[in-house]
């Protein structure tokens, strides 16, 4: 819903369809000591998470959803807040790296507001690893960074 849903502030439908994980994929995050996995709850509902992935040179923030019913309502600054803060006291990490669809402007201009940068770094939208299928073509992913 958050990232392909029809409703919501933002949304990426024009830009990909599919999912944008698997069951897979989760279970090889929650299996991972480099991934952490948070979620914030509602009446015992999944209503944000965010992932940190722990690497040498960076923490690595992504996949942060809020379901549309809880958007602008600051859950998702919150969460990213709490992931943020999880990289730097827990992980040690006062480097953090995101990766966002350089199409994807107002996400782009959302992590501006929050202190990311754009790096000037980016690769082609990944095909063939189940995050979605590019409607259009010449996606992008652009890295944006924040130094604490």
């Amino acid at each position: 819903l958050a990232y392909r849903g029809d409703v919501g502030w933002t949304r990426e439908t024009h830009l990909v369809s599919g999912n944008r994980t698997t069951e897979e994929e989760i279970k090889k995050y929650l299996e991972s000591v480099n991934t952490h996995l948070f979620v914030a709850l509602e009446n015992n509902e999944v209503v944000a998470c965010v992932c940190v992935e722990e690497k040498s040179d960076a923490a690595y923030i992504g996949m942060l959803a809020v379901h549309p019913r809880f958007q602008k309502k600051g859950m998702g600054k919150n969460i990213l807040a709490q992931a943020e803060n999880y990289a730097l006291a827990t992980l040690e990490k006062n480097k953090f790296v995101m990766l966002v669809v350089s199409q994807r402007k107002e996400l782009i201009e959302y992590y501006q507001r929050r202190g990311y940068v754009q790096t000037g770094k980016t690769d082609a939208y990944p095909i063939g690893i189940k995050v979605g299928v590019p409607v259009q073509t010449g996606l992008t992913i652009e890295y944006l960074e924040k130094n604490i």
